[in-house]
């Protein structure tokens, strides 16, 4: 079997999936049922100073897609509403008992200088492995100056980045927002301040859905409510364009990343970690689903690893960054064909539709009075849709049907700065 084991930032843990800062992370309890499910670490949900915050009821809205519950869930929750040293005395028991485990603190406190060099010493003394400056929520505590109010400052962010490291000498994460123009810039701050490594995305800004009863967005509170963070397995694409866009960047590449963002399943960690990411944080999935779905992660990316001879995470880790290039670099001769295989078509008819409608016209519909959808090369252009609007696997393929040349954005003569280059 592969070896699953990771060494981030001197943070060592069986295997690289974390559970995220959130409530499945909130007490010793829950933290302790991980584990012993497998779990190769947790970040801690985010410490404050007392007095604790105060929650509401209700705290979470959902998007409900095609039948699929939690295809986005959006959630109103603050920081630990625990007081400190309870939390404080629960993660020193459990890094005891649990020392093969990553142990990661995650941290939200005022944007001053005191109250850092107050919270982490306290912190440090409890064994953790880790802190995780929560940088990036978007709702409650970013209208007290924290959370995203900080993370999208990325002269803050370099700021706090350096006291941490200046008073502790824990490994410090930086936890980027998404909810920002070029998730670059805060990366860069970060490292620019001293951090060790970046973890993102934390939820994105939303408000999910509007009861049309109540007239109201949920989740409702007494007959209101309010953006939240949007988190689940529909954020994903964008989470991994922002770990690309860090993973490539000249300024910040190489810097240490943990993944998080609608990570579900074994394929989904093996994407980020072949974008970079040295570990993977998980929270929407194990919410949904409970803490034995890492079983399925971790033999469904052992077995994996194994077929295609990988025998440790570093073996694959950023493989695919290299692919990942602008627009302007993508080859302008590339040609592909849509094929519809005639065995496995159920004559559905929707990637004509598709092709008819919204793309092309290149899929005509009948031949001789029967059904029968065929491609027209010459209206064809190779856009995919009709290959994912099908319903049946491998039944529209894109064959490529070019002569191999090449030729980029840069250098075509339909772009002026070609010319004048």
């Amino acid at each position: 079997m592969a070896d699953l084991s990771t060494n981030f930032i001197g943070i060592k843990s069986p295997n690289p999936f974390w559970l995220a800062s959130a409530p499945p992370t909130d007490k010793a309890y829950n933290v302790i049922r991980a584990f012993e499910a497998g779990w190769g670490g947790v970040v801690w949900k985010t410490l404050g100073l007392d007095p604790p915050v105060v929650n509401v009821s209700s705290r979470y809205g959902a998007v409900q897609w095609n039948g699929q519950r939690m295809a986005g869930l959006n959630n109103i929750e603050l920081i630990s509403d625990r007081p400190l040293r309870v939390n404080l005395d629960e993660i020193r028991q459990v890094k005891r008992d649990w020392p093969d485990r990553a142990m990661v603190v995650s941290l939200m406190v005022p944007c001053d200088e005191e109250s850092w060099k107050y919270i982490l010493p306290m912190v440090e003394d409890t064994g953790a492995d880790g802190v995780e400056l929560n940088f990036g929520c978007p709702h409650g505590m970013s209208e007290r100056g924290m959370g995203s109010a900080v993370g999208q400052v990325p002269e803050y962010i370099q700021m706090v980045a350096a006291w941490v490291k200046q008073y502790s000498k824990l490994p410090c994460i930086v936890k980027l927002t998404p909810n920002i123009t070029d998730v670059r810039y805060p990366a860069r701050a970060a490292k620019a301040g001293g951090t060790d490594a970046v973890s993102l995305i934390n939820t994105i800004n939303s408000i999910t859905t509007i009861d049309l009863d109540l007239m109201a967005p949920t989740p409702t509170v007494d007959g209101k409510g309010t953006h939240g963070g949007y988190c689940g397995p529909a954020v994903r694409p964008i989470a991994l364009n922002m770990v690309a866009e860090i993973a490539r960047d000249p300024i910040t590449h190489g810097l240490p990343i943990s993944a998080i963002g609608g990570i579900g399943t074994w394929r989904d960690a093996a994407e980020f970690i072949a974008l970079g990411a040295g570990t993977v944080q998980v929270c929407t999935a194990a919410m949904h689903y409970g803490f034995r779905i890492v079983d399925d992660m971790i033999s469904g990316l052992s077995h994996w690893m194994d077929s295609k001879g990988y025998k440790t995470i570093e073996d694959f880790r950023g493989k695919a960054i290299g692919n990942v290039t602008d627009w302007k670099y993508l080859n302008l001769k590339y040609d592909i064909k849509a094929r519809i295989n005639q065995d496995l078509c159920i004559k559905c008819g929707l990637c004509h539709i598709a092709c008819e409608d919204t793309s092309h016209q290149a899929i005509t519909a009948e031949r001789d009075g029967k059904r029968l959808f065929e491609v027209v090369d010459a209206e064809c252009v190779g856009c995919n849709l009709c290959m994912h609007v099908c319903p049946v696997d491998d039944c529209i393929t894109m064959e490529r049907v070019d002569d191999a040349s090449f030729q980029n954005w840069t250098t075509h003569p339909n772009n002026p700065m070609s010319q004048k280059a």
